[in-house]
């Protein structure tokens, strides 16, 4: 059962315009696939327990920026900076984070940014999208929320810079 094995970073690949079908005559690719069991749809929160590397990098985004860490799924640790005012989510090999899994629809999800607020919006995908166990169409993402795309499992974080400043007194 090679699917289920962890692949290694030269495993994963984003294929561009027509050589991403070539040889792709049966459209397995083009298909989502449904969780098989409702165990997968459960929502267990990620404690804080970040790395250093991962603590550093979200201590040094620039304001008006966030980072999503995958927790779990077959590219688990990958960090993805989000710095424009759209980024898409999907299988399709264009999307600006790529998710090579057929539980991700091809045009999954966008993170939309308005000044230093980021608002994920399901874009009709055959799984869902779900953030902190609950199953959303749109919906503002909050420092360490926890946003499910198919089966991965990824924590989202805000700049320091753009959180709110609590006053010690």
């Amino acid at each position: 059962m090679e699917d289920y094995r962890r692949p290694e970073p030269d495993d994963i690949r984003k294929a561009s315009g027509a050589s991403a079908n070539a040889g792709d005559s049966q459209g397995a690719s083009d298909t989502t696939q449904t969780f098989g069991h409702d165990s997968d749809l459960s929502f267990v929160p990620f404690g804080s327990d970040l790395s250093d590397a991962e603590l550093d990098a979200i201590e040094a985004l620039p304001t008006r920026a966030a980072l999503f860490i995958v927790r779990s799924g077959p590219t688990a640790g990958a960090r993805y900076l989000l710095d424009t005012d759209v980024t898409t989510v999907g299988r399709h090999p264009e999307a600006d984070i790529f998710f090579d899994d057929v539980t991700v629809s091809r045009r999954h999800a966008e993170i939309t940014r308005t000044d230093t607020a980021f608002e994920l919006v399901d874009q009709r995908s055959l799984n869902g999208t779900y953030v902190n166990g609950e199953r959303v169409d749109r919906a503002v993402l909050t420092n360490g929320s926890e946003v499910r795309v198919g089966k991965f499992r990824l924590n989202f974080f805000v700049s320091p810079a753009d959180l709110p400043q609590t006053t010690g007194g």
